[in-house]
């Protein structure tokens, strides 16, 4: 996603990213704070994980086993969700460090040099994006389909409903393709069917993977159409031809795409095994969207001092 310079002006960037953003940061805080308190079969807990680590350290008087139910309470937030989604945020922003920088130059600036990067994330958040949609769109779906047709076979194999005992009447797959693509509940789950935590692993890396692939040709972003916009801006690369241009993009953008889509598929997986509050998704989605906005700052900064760069 490229933000124009009236965009960050008046609206940081895009408006659905950052509301995107806003969203999961919100119910991220929430989780961690929220003074709610919900009924969870022995007796009201409070639904934030900090506010329920304290008031366990101040009303028990074992402070070990206090520590103990602030960490590993059941069906709420607790603080090692808490600590998995902190992780998280901070392995993603590592990660996003991660780049091959080419040199480049100018041909109407003698003597100027610059850089182009290709980032291990090359496509960003997109193939993350896509495959939630196509989630959703399975969960849609299925989920219509078995209201009306509960005993077909074909509807069973595209996912089985059952409404869950803690979301609000909400309703989780049970069986079937939806419930297959959906993250294990817990490490008692994966332990319970590991078949289905290994298709969701192989099914994330190869979504993302294959999404990141393809958006690069639809988005623009191939080395053919870099190497046609560098070759417009009269940019070379220092060592080798204008026809060998496209050649030496190709060594890097198709592999930066999909490494890229398989670790970030592998971080959302990561996340959501570890219960990371506001799923693997969620996270990779908010942090993506956050370095967006700093990047743009940057390099907002950077041309307004006349420096020259990709």
């Amino acid at each position: 996603m490229n933000f124009s310079r009236r965009d960050m002006v008046w609206g940081l960037g895009s408006g659905i990213s950052l509301f995107i953003a806003t969203n999961i940061c919100e119910n991220i805080i929430w989780k961690a704070f929220s003074p709610t308190t919900i009924n969870s079969g022995w007796g009201a807990e409070f639904e934030g994980a900090v506010i329920a680590l304290f008031l366990l350290l101040i009303t028990r008087i074992d402070k070990v086993r206090a520590l103990q139910e602030a960490f590993y309470q059941q069906n709420l937030p607790n603080v090692t969700d808490l600590l998995a989604t902190v992780l998280i945020f901070l392995m993603v922003i590592y990660f996003q460090g991660f780049h091959v920088v080419l040199p480049v130059r100018s041909k109407n600036a003698c003597g100027q040099q610059g850089s182009y990067p290709i980032k291990l994330f090359y496509t960003s958040n997109m193939p993350i994006i896509l495959q939630s949609a196509l989630v959703s769109n399975l969960y849609f779906i299925s989920q219509l389909l078995y209201r009306k047709y509960s005993d077909n076979f074909i509807v069973n194999l595209l996912g089985k409903w059952k409404e869950s005992e803690y979301s609000g009447g909400q309703y989780i797959p049970v069986g079937g393709l939806a419930y297959y693509v959906t993250a294990p509940a817990s490490l008692a789950d994966m332990a319970a069917n590991p078949f289905h935590a290994l298709f969701y692993l192989v099914f994330m890396l190869s979504a993302c993977a294959l999404f990141s692939k393809t958006w690069i040709e639809v988005s623009g972003s191939s080395a053919c159409y870099v190497a046609k916009q560098l070759k417009e801006q009269q940019t070379v690369m220092p060592g080798h031809r204008d026809s060998n241009l496209q050649k030496e993009l190709n060594r890097y953008i198709p592999t930066a795409a999909a490494f890229g889509g398989i670790c970030i598929g592998a971080l959302t997986v990561l996340a959501d095994f570890m219960g990371a509050i506001g799923s693997g998704t969620g996270i990779l989605l908010a942090v993506t969207i956050i370095y967006q906005y700093s990047q743009t700052f940057e390099k907002e900064r950077a041309s307004e001092l006349g420096f020259f760069g990709f």
